[in-house]
This record gives C-alpha cells, sequence and structure tokens, in this order.
C-alpha cells in the first residue's frame, strides 16, 4: 500500500493575487486583522521582521493561530517567508509550513536551484530574488518545481549590488524578471515594497511595476492596500476602450473595424479581451 503524501493543489487565487501583505511573526494579534484588510494575501514573516531572539517564539505563534478556528479558515491565502537556506532555522520553519492552512512558502534570498529544491514541502514556492547571484540564476529558478511566482527583494538587491536609485537604476533586473516569469509559463511577479506606508506612494510604484508587467507587489501597511490593488486592476478609460473595441469587432463580424481611428488587430482585440476579464474580476472583489 503506498504512502505517498499528495501534493495540494495551488490556491488559484494567488495566481490572480495583486496585494500580498506582510505581517510580523511574533506580532499573533495581528495575523486575523491582516486577513480582513483587504489583502489578496498574507505573507507571515519569520525572517526580516522577527529578531533573532524571537524566531522561536514566532514559530510557536504561528502554530497556536494554525490550531485555531480563525487560523484553520483564514479569509485569504496566507504565506510564510521562511529564513533562508542557511540561516540556521529553515529546517525548524519548513517543518511548520507543513501544517495545514499554508498556502505557499515565501523564500528569500533564493540563489540556487538547490535552494528551492531543499524547501521541501508539498506548498507552492515563490522565491525572492534579491541577491546578484538569484538574479544569475533566476533562469534555472524559475524552473524548479512548485515555483509558483517570482517576487522581487528591490530593497536588498540594491544593497547587494550597490544601487543607489529605484526606477531607472532597476529597469533592467525589474525587465529580466518579467521575461524569465513570461519565458518558464509563471504568472506574472510581484514586485518589492514600498518604504513609504501612504498609499499614494505605493500606487505609484505599483503601477510603475504595472507597466513593466508585473502582476502585484509586497505590501507592509494595510494603507497601502486599496491603492495597489487599484493600480494592478484597469482603470474606467480603459474598460470603456475595451468594451468599444470588443462591440465594434463583434459587430464587425470579421471584417476589418477601426475605434478611435485606428485599425483592431488580434493583438489589440487580445488587449481589450484581457482587459475586460480583469475588469470583471475588479467587478466580484
Amino acid at each position: 500500500m503506498s504512502t505517498a503524501v499528495h501534493a495540494a493543489p495551488p490556491d488559484a487565487r494567488l495566481a490572480l493575487a495583486h496585494s500580498f501583505l506582510f505581517v510580523p511573526g511574533d506580532r499573533p494579534d495581528r495575523y486575523a486583522k491582516a486577513c480582513a484588510s483587504g489583502a489578496d494575501a498574507v505573507i507571515i514573516d519569520l525572517e526580516d521582521a522577527v529578531a533573532p531572539s524571537a524566531k522561536g517564539a514566532a514559530r510557536d505563534a504561528l502554530e497556536n493561530w494554525l490550531s485555531s478556528p480563525e487560523g484553520r479558515a483564514p479569509h485569504v491565502p496566507v504565506l510564510v517567508r521562511v529564513n533562508c537556506v542557511n540561516s540556521g532555522c529553515f529546517g525548524d520553519d519548513l517543518i511548520l509550513c507543513h501544517r495545514p492552512g499554508i498556502a505557499g512558502i515565501v523564500l528569500p534570498k533564493a540563489e540556487r536551484v538547490a535552494d528551492v529544491a531543499s524547501a521541501s514541502s508539498s506548498a507552492p514556492l515563490f522565491p525572492l530574488i534579491e541577491t546578484a547571484q538569484g538574479f544569475a540564476n533566476m533562469n534555472q529558478i524559475v524552473s524548479a518545481p512548485r515555483v509558483q511566482r517570482l517576487m522581487f527583494g528591490s530593497i536588498d538587491f540594491k544593497l547587494d549590488m550597490g544601487i543607489h536609485g529605484e526606477r531607472d537604476e532597476l529597469l533592467y533586473f525589474r525587465s529580466q524578471i518579467v521575461l524569465a516569469s513570461r519565458l518558464a509559463g509563471l504568472r506574472p511577479p510581484v514586485d518589492g515594497i514600498t518604504a513609504a506606508i501612504d498609499g499614494a506612494a505605493a500606487e505609484d510604484d505599483a503601477r510603475y511595476a504595472h507597466r513593466l508587467g508585473f502582476g502585484g507587489k509586497l505590501c507592509i501597511h494595510p494603507d497601502q492596500l486599496e491603492a495597489v490593488n487599484r493600480a494592478f486592476l484597469p482603470s474606467g478609460e480603459e474598460v470603456a476602450w475595451a468594451q468599444r473595441v470588443l462591440s465594434a469587432a463583434e459587430g464587425a463580424r470579421g471584417a476589418a473595424v477601426a475605434v478611435d481611428g485606428k485599425m483592431i488587430d488580434k493583438p489589440v482585440l487580445l488587449l481589450a479581451q484581457r482587459i475586460a476579464s480583469e475588469a470583471a474580476r475588479k467587478n466580484l472583489h
């Protein structure tokens, strides 16, 4: 009789998630609030947000919460950012991530395929590209088993590279992360945090990331969530344009047709269909 453990199917909501809210692992009083905050997904952070002396207590807090009624049925997918592979805490973190209720593992400072393979859990993996080494090996990392989406740890990446600046200075690296994800058949990647807590700054950064092909953003405060979610969904003007294109194409019955003085070809029609689909998802929210 086989005793093989079958991987649980990935939570489909994670493939479409735009906003990922970090919560310190040693603040269990914030877990439920984060799950009800409007974030598409919550990341309970056992790494940077927790002092070395509090790592064990954070794991215990998370384990206790997963055994509670709230933890067994969270409103949104819950991921865990474990400590990095060579931290000394990785093994204990990973054991906890085998618990029901964990929808995915955020793997910090993912640098090699072996790092990803060592996260031997049935949960989907979200490697964080945060170092030059990780970026150099990214095309292998995206092909590793159970990798669902890449995340960009832009602040740590800048530190590792000695880069000063957030936009043009990181344009090449962001574009390559989007390209690697697309070539591997992954969902669009998730951009790094905005250090300013206010929603306006986060929305501006999210719109920029969206233009580059990212599909989501890491968040550090609930005040950022509404703005980030809005940034990754089509505007009213875009939806109106898509509806005009789809209506015109339907009326033309395959014949050539123009909208707003521009001819509609297949790529334009496909873009209009994508915008309409995203708008439908927005209405569901």
